[in-house]
């Protein structure tokens, strides 16, 4: 599959030391390259879940082929480990047309992004991974080749210099994000199809673990598929981590099949619980309900008392708590719910009265 990058990690988080490698988390990490290669569904029709997504995008494809064009520019945005590189390699697939990829922060230079444009064919896919993170300079270059198909050359230096329109064949960018909030609007608007991966439910995670587990010659019954399907917080990468991990305890401790007590202790001895928590989504939580009283507390003080950045607690472990119900963003600051009092064993606060 053609590639033009420089050669730096794709992955999420990957070139950056602060991001902590957490079996829980979405982000990509090393380990993830070879299973990703190897379990990665190749067309649509072995892409488990984001029905509406999917329905939209198999339309959109045969409209394109059908008239012989480039398909529209595509936008996919949502967490982390959904599926979204996936969805670009498929797109290209179905489209029978060749791929390349890069990410935001490799592109420093106009240069970079123009060299890339130029080289592309007719009908060709560029994934553009972590969109948001383009800078604005570089990002101004796609404003003409997405809409026109254009970039403008300059020729010479100074007062001399002239600008020379290079006309591009048409392709199709598809753009992925974590944070669309990010996007600017005049890159946004230059988006013709715009869909938002959503976390999946527990039927079609057992799906993808079940033909993952296939895939790599795994002994897993319904059980155990069912237990790591719960605890996976609803990310098929996730979901393939844990069963690796679960796969290598099964092979050392037990008799190499995965069954639910198999699953139990081995994400037991890895820390994550029957939520999908981690130690720092626990230390988050605990920290939240003993030192603050369940708040409401500002995310600076609350990243003090944790020794985490801000934009780790923002990004990384706040979202999926606040997805099944333990902690709310308030205007005054982060608040535990009740259900989090519950989950850890506290006693809920009786509120306060009013003043008036």
């Amino acid at each position: 599959m053609p590639d033009f990058a420089p050669k730096k990690s794709l992955a999420p988080g990957a070139d950056d030391p602060a991001a902590p490698s957490r079996i829980v988390s979405g982000a990509a990490i090393d380990d993830d390259a070879r299973l990703d290669a190897s379990v990665r569904p190749k067309r649509l029709d072995e892409y488990i879940g984001q029905k509406r997504v999917k329905e939209n995008i198999s339309i959109a494809i045969e409209a394109a082929r059908s008239r012989g064009e480039a398909l529209d520019h595509v936008l996919l945005y949502g967490p982390p480990g959904l599926g979204k590189t996936t969805l670009a390699v498929i797109i290209a697939n179905e489209l029978d047309v060749p791929i390349k990829t890069s990410a935001g922060p490799l592109l420093e230079r106009k240069g970079d992004l123009t060299a890339i444009l130029t080289a592309l064919e007719k009908k060709e896919v560029f994934f553009l991974d972590e969109i948001h993170r383009l800078q604005a300079a570089v990002e101004e270059v796609l404003y003409p080749a997405m809409e026109d198909f254009r970039v403008d050359l300059v020729i010479g230096q100074g007062p001399g210099a002239r600008i020379h329109p290079f006309h591009l064949n048409h392709f199709t960018l598809i753009g992925a994000t974590t944070r669309a909030g990010l996007i600017t609007a005049p890159l946004r608007s230059r988006f013709g199809i715009v869909h938002r991966l959503e976390f999946y439910e527990p039927e079609d995670l057992l799906i993808i673990l079940h033909r993952s587990a296939k895939i790599l010659n795994i002994q897993m019954d319904e059980a155990g598929a069912q237990e790591i399907a719960g605890r996976c917080r609803g990310t098929p990468r996730v979901a393939n981590r844990l069963l690796r991990r679960a796969r290598d305890f099964a092979e050392v401790r037990a008799a190499g099949r995965i069954t639910r007590e198999v699953a139990q202790d081995s994400l037991r001895m890895l820390g994550v619980d029957e939520h999908g928590l981690d130690e720092v989504d626990r230390n988050l939580m605990i920290a939240l309900l003993d030192k603050y009283a369940g708040g409401p507390v500002g995310l600076g003080t609350l990243a003090a008392a944790l020794s985490e950045e801000e934009d780790a607690i923002e990004e990384m472990y706040e979202p999926y708590l606040m997805q099944i119900g333990m902690l709310d963003r308030t205007p005054r600051g982060r608040v535990a719910t009740p259900r989090a009092y519950e989950y850890f064993g506290r006693e809920l606060p009786k509120r306060q009265p009013r003043l008036f």
